[in-house]
Order: structure tokens, then sequence, then C-alpha cells
């Protein structure tokens, strides 16, 4: 996520010259937060905002949680995400739905804030969770708006209600009005109302709006602002509190700003929370805001809990169970390889999902090298083969891998690069599967940890195994030696059988030198069992 990029590095580079000290003096938190105060001045957070954040954070960090810390380095990044969550909203505020069905729910903004778009996203968004909603076309002053919303209503696959055709014809309170009783008569759980905006605040779009929110009594009242839209953010956020007086804040174009200061002043100045964020252009790209990992990923700790939501949403349970088996059984195919793919690449962006990894910001150059499309590559390169080829790699002869290259547009070397790179990842993933450590290209092998079934190859390639005694006597050396070599097994204790890893026995014949059935029973009977 582009979002508070520089914010993230100013705020990394501030905390990594307090790491080197073991106390923190005033003078320290005095540079530090001086510094804090000019990364929210370059991401354009509101100077109000900036003032009441930095104040907390020198009052808490000059106080006794930081002085009796073990890590006053810590102790202030910890102070830094709490105040960063305070000004973002505090808790995570859900959509409130109505008792008795539907659901009104009012999109207001500024034109060019991607209001439109946004309603397609939270339209699908609601289908996921299980709502019925009925999109309304009530922006008839925008040329085109009326189609723009019928393309996204059927790219998510939801109704839309457009009884007039827009363009400065017709009367959007009415259309509003009428969507209700439709969604009544349809059986819509929810409406969501797009409406008009301009390119500025001004008192026509705002009577509109009011006169809108008045025919409809909406549930919500969701204010629609552009993250870039930098410092203006607080005087269009009041402007319209004001006016409509919104119940919640939704933050697009979330992913296209490298500052982001909208965020850190709307909720803080307007007291209405931050309820979701659009982070990309597709109708999948929109989340709930949870302000706590918001706050985490400007600090470059990591959003985990997003992270895991995503994999849990793509990624079939048992599927999952059978590729495990497989890969325990040493079944593991290219046609189980092209599934795993398709199903991370339907978990959204892998940049972005790699984003949200802690420490991510270290790599923020490896991220932007990162290509996407490779992984559509591979899907074509495996989707070209037989279902035997697949299944089968050793089929993959000279002619066989030149057909594959053709009907994929690749080259053969890509082909073989390819089956290379599997039978090396299936070969990491059956020695994991098996409990082992596996050895990765281009890294020596980790001490005090063995590769599974590495140490009896090494065994075997070294010096060759003494078959003698090796007693430290030399009188019974000689004598056990004399044993072995007529073939009498040495007098000692007998060997423990050979079995699985779990101790238990082969379930054959006993191995050589171990007692025989009457010895034990002798045995039991001389002490007395």
């Amino acid at each position: 996520m582009a979002t508070f990029g520089n914010l993230s590095d100013r705020l990394a580079e501030t905390f990594k010259n307090l790491r080197t000290k073991g106390k923190l003096s005033a003078a320290d938190v005095d540079g530090t937060v001086r510094e804090i105060r000019r990364a929210l001045l370059d991401a354009d957070v509101s100077l109000d905002v900036v003032k009441q954040f930095t104040a907390h954070v020198r009052e808490r960090a000059l106080g006794d949680e930081v002085n009796k810390a073990l890590n006053p380095a810590q102790q202030v990044v910890q102070i830094v995400n709490d105040e960063l969550i305070a000004i973002l909203g505090g808790q995570q505020r859900r959509l409130q739905f109505a008792k008795n069905p539907p659901t009104v729910i009012m999109l207001a903004g500024l034109q060019g804030a991607g209001k439109t778009t946004l309603a397609g996203k939270l339209a699908k968004w609601l289908v996921k969770d299980g709502h019925t909603p009925l999109l309304v076309a009530a922006d008839l002053q925008r040329p085109n708006a009326v189609n723009q919303l019928q393309v996204v209503g059927g790219q998510a696959g939801v109704p839309v209600f457009a009884p007039e055709p827009g363009n400065g014809v017709g009367d959007p309170v009415k259309v509003a009005k009428d969507a209700v009783a439709q969604a009544v008569r349809s059986q819509h759980d929810v409406v969501v109302i797009d409406t008009a905006g301009r390119l500025g605040v001004d008192a026509e779009m705002m009577k509109q709006a009011a006169n809108i929110r008045k025919a409809t009594n909406p549930d919500e009242v969701l204010f629609v602002i552009d993250a870039m839209i930098g410092q203006d953010a607080v005087t269009t956020a009041k402007a319209f509190q004001e006016g409509v007086d919104f119940t919640g804040v939704v933050l697009s174009k979330l992913d296209g700003d490298a500052r982001g200061g909208a965020a850190l002043s709307v909720a803080s100045v307007t007291g209405r929370p931050i309820i979701f964020a659009s982070t990309g252009e597709g109708l999948d790209d929109f989340e709930p805001f949870h302000p706590d990992r918001m706050a985490s990923r400007i600090l470059d700790l990591g959003d985990i809990l997003t992270l895991i939501e995503q994999a849990q949403q793509a990624f079939d349970e048992e599927e999952a169970i059978k590729v495990a088996e497989k890969l325990a059984t040493e079944q593991f195919t290219l046609e189980d390889f092209l599934k795993q793919m398709q199903q991370l690449r339907g978990a959204g962006s892998i940049k972005k999902m790699l984003g949200m990894l802690p420490g991510a910001g270290g790599m923020k150059q490896q991220l932007e090298n990162f290509d996407e499309r490779e992984i559509v590559r591979t899907e074509a390169i495996i989707q070209s083969m037989t279902v035997a080829e697949r299944r089968n790699p050793k089929l993959l002869n000279g002619s066989r891998r030149l057909r594959i290259a053709r009907g994929s547009g690749m080259t053969v070397t890509d082909v073989n690069q390819l089956v290379q790179r599997f039978e090396q990842a299936a070969k990491m993933m059956k020695t994991v599967a098996r409990g082992g450590v596996p050895q990765v290209p281009g890294m020596g092998p980790i001490p005090g940890v063995g590769t599974y079934g590495g140490g009896k190859r090494q065994a075997a390639k070294g010096k060759k195994k003494s078959s003698g005694s090796r007693s430290g006597n030399p009188a019974k050396r000689a004598a056990e030696n004399a044993a072995i070599a007529s073939g009498v097994a040495p007098a000692g204790p007998p060997s423990a059988p050979t079995g699985s890893g779990f101790g238990l026995g082969t379930g054959g014949a006993a191995p050589k030198g171990a007692p025989s059935e009457d010895e034990l029973a002798a045995l039991q009977k001389f002490l007395g069992r």
C-alpha cells in the first residue's frame, strides 16, 4: 500500500536513532517529537491534529512508563502506536443496519472522490456478507453518471434502480424516495444511494443532499473523501458535516497517495469514525477500516490479522488438507501446483499481502520490482500441458516442451525453468512434510540441524564406518574382533531392534544377536516373574 509510505519511512528513521540509547533524556524525547511533527506535517496532516498528537506523545514519553521501561525505544514506539490509533478513531465502527429492512445508506462527497465506483464496491461487499443490496442512481447531474453506475452494478452483480436518464434530467429526491419503496416491494434489505457531487463545496449541492436525506431518512450517511485531497480534507469534511451531517467516513484512493494525511485528520476533527477504505481500482479492493491495524501499517509493524482474513476467504480448507496429504505421500503434481497458484491469485494482490508483513518497509524495492504477471505466465505454461504431463513431469521430453512453449507463448527455456523450480519446490515441501529441514538453494546447511535423511547420506559418503570393536581395552577389543571374525556375537547387551522413528519394531524376525524366546523365558523364570 502506497499510503503513508513517506510517513512510515520518516517514523522508522526516527525510531532507529532511539534504539541505540539505553535511557532517554528530555532532549532525546524533544528531538523525537520534533521529527514526528515534521513527518506528520509533510504527510498533510492537519496542524491542529499534529499539535494535539505530539503533545500527548511528549507528555507520555517523559512520564514514568518510559523511564521505568527496560527498552525505552520500544516503549516510545508503543506510545506513538496508541496515539495513532486514537486519532484514527480508536475502536472499529461497523455499519448500523435497520431493525426493519431496508437499511438505507446514502453516499455524499465531492465530485471525483470516487462515490460511484465505491457504491459498487460497497454493494459487492454487502453481497458477500449475505445481503441483497439495491443501487440507486440519484446522481443526475454529472454526464453519464447513471450509465457508469449501471456498468459498475453489472460488474458487481447487483441491480440498479435508474428510472431517469440523468445528464441534468430528473429529480434526484424523487428517485431516492421511489427507490426505497421499490426495495420494499422487491425485498432488497439494503439501499445504496449514489448522490451528485460538485468540484467544490457549494450551497446547491448541500441543499440537494440534505433534501435526499430528509426524504429517505437514511440509517447511514457515508462521507466519501479522496485520500489525496491533502490539507483541504478538514475544510471539506467540516462543510459536509454542517450541511449534511454524515455518520461515517469512507476513504477512497487510499493506494494512490504516499502521504494520506486525510485519514489522520478527518476522524479526529469531525469526531466521525472511518468505516471503510478503498485500497485499489478493482471492486474487491475494499475493506473495513481498523484503526489499530492501520496504525501498525504506518509504523511498519505489519497487519497479520487482515492477511489471515484474506487468506481464509481465498483458500479452501478441504483442498489444503488434500494437498498436505499429497505432499506427505509424494503425490504432489503440477496440477496441484496450478490450483494453489490460482487460490493465491484469488486472495488479491500479492504485493499488498507481502506489504502487510512486519518489516515490509525494509524490502520496499524488492516489492516494487516484483512482477505479479509471472504467476499468469506460469499458469499459461501449466495449462498448455496435457493432464498426463501435469501429473508426471518426467514425460516432458524435448518435443513436448517445444509444443508447450508455443501453446503458452513462452520459450522452451521458460518451460525448463518452471519444471526445475517445481521439482526443487516439491522436494523441499516433501522434506518439510516429513518433519525435516530443507536445504535452501544458495544457503549452506543450518548449524545443528540436519536435513531429512541427510545424516545417513553424509555418513555413507564420508569415512566408512568400522565394523570392528570400539572398546578402549586392547585385550577386550582383540577378543571381540576375534568373535566377530568367527561369526559369533560378542557378549554384551542385546542390540535394540530396528524399527520406525516412533521406536516401534519392524514386526519381522528378531535381529541378529537378539535373545531367543527360550532365553527370554529362562531370564523371566530366573527373575522370579
